[in-house]
């Protein structure tokens, strides 16, 4: 049994006034559309008055509403591997085939906005690059970007003047292209709401702590849209302020997301978004809660200081798990580990998704040596569901939930 976050519901509020935001910031001409990748200059684009549209939402819904694999073979067709992004490949399917789970959720929206520019980070991926150059080729419109190092142990004041110059780059376009300069005091304004919304969402997943832990990984993917969509706004600040009271009332009820919970799961990688609702049902029915991942704590970002607004996000953008190097990422997962207090570890390989796929170099092993803690490597895919075995994931997760549970 799941139990249901009361919040959800003003969620679900916010995310459709972004999107029909959105939606009239493109029909309208009143604002300029910038798209940009989830751990880009977002807090840039926002102070400087552009409506911000994420790709990589769009194709997360994709996935959600298991659309997304019915398109992967349209990019196909063009000529993009089946081995890459998935969230490239259907999301570059949707546009192709002139559709968007967007106008079944929120009527009247027709299609995705247009941009007026896109802006890139690859601190997640070279993909996100080759994804907006697609659009920029096919829309005629700019596509500039930051291209970030990788595999970076500690972050040094090498790496950050090198991010922070190539952010100061992307501002000549942008106002050329917005029609009105930075204001540096707007930019910094935008950092502060970011800052406070991170600290809020580190709270939020925080309280999974507890035991009975009060919300899941599962919850965590839906609850992280305005943290994703909405960073550096006061509407996604005072979100997490009502989602943070209700979880700490849970906790001092001791009112746990799965009844009776008996193991605690850590999951490392992406999740299967066509799977949710399924992967969530299968864990609550064997009383196991995921309750931390690496995947919803990527957007925890203590680095933002609105003092030095371009220098703190080049730092923060820099600090992301994803461009970390191996030794970095073992001492954080054995962090992860302790802190709450976890009994075992999934690993999903995502097909299409190497650089959030920590299971293919040996980590697995060493943090198993290092620390005693058992863990499953699951096969799948962010969106593909034909990489998907559900048969095989319950089988594996029962038998490795089973073993946990003996264990104890």
């Amino acid at each position: 049994m799941r139990k249901k976050i009361q919040a959800t519901d003003l969620m679900n509020r916010i995310m459709a006034d972004y999107f029909y935001g959105l939606n009239e910031a493109a029909t309208s001409g009143r604002q300029k559309v910038a798209w940009c990748t989830s751990v880009g200059p977002a807090e840039l684009l926002r102070a400087m008055g552009f409506a911000v549209q994420f790709p990589e939402n769009h194709a997360a819904i994709l996935g959600a509403t298991r659309m997304a694999t019915d398109l992967i073979p349209v990019a196909n067709a063009i000529g993009y591997s089946p081995d890459i992004c998935s969230y490239l490949t259907s999301d570059i399917g949707a546009y192709l085939k002139g559709i968007t789970p967007l106008s079944r959720a929120y009527p009247g929206i027709e299609s995705v906005p247009r941009p007026d520019v896109l802006v890139f980070n690859t601190n997640q991926c070279r993909d996100v690059q080759d994804w907006f150059a697609w659009y920029a080729r096919k829309l005629g419109v700019p596509c500039i970007g930051i291209s970030s190092p990788k595999s970076i142990g500690e972050v040094t004041d090498a790496h950050i003047d090198d991010v922070a110059g190539q952010i100061k780059a992307l501002i000549p376009t942008l106002e050329m292209i917005s029609g009105s300069r930075l204001d540096l005091d707007r930019l910094r304004e935008t950092v502060a709401l970011s800052r406070e919304c991170t600290e809020l969402w580190r709270q939020v997943l925080e309280t999974a702590t507890a035991s009975p832990a009060p919300l899941t990984f599962f919850d965590g993917t839906i609850h992280m849209g305005p943290a994703v969509v909405l960073r550096g706004t006061p509407e996604a600040v005072d979100y997490y302020k009502v989602l943070l009271s209700e979880l700490e009332q849970r906790v001092a009820a001791g009112d746990g997301a799965v009844a009776d919970e008996a193991v605690r799961i850590y999951w490392e990688g992406m999740p299967v978004w066509g799977r949710l609702r399924q992967h969530s049902e299968l864990f609550a029915g064997i009383r196991t809660a995921v309750i931390a991942s690496t995947y919803c704590s990527s957007w925890i970002f203590p680095a933002f200081d609105p003092r030095e607004p371009i220098r703190s996000m080049a730092k923060a953008y820099l600090e992301l798990f994803i461009v970390r190097s191996d030794p970095y990422k073992e001492r954080y997962i054995k962090g992860m580990l302790a802190k709450f207090n976890i009994d075992g570890i999934i690993y999903h390989d995502a097909k299409t998704c190497p650089c959030n796929s920590n299971s293919r170099y040996g980590l697995p092993q060493r943090l198993e040596a290092e620390t005693g803690i058992p863990s499953l490597v699951i096969s799948g895919d962010l969106n593909d569901l034909r990489c998907v075995s559900d048969e095989q994931t319950r089988t594996n997760v029962e038998a490795f939930i089973e073993q946990l549970e003996e264990g104890k």
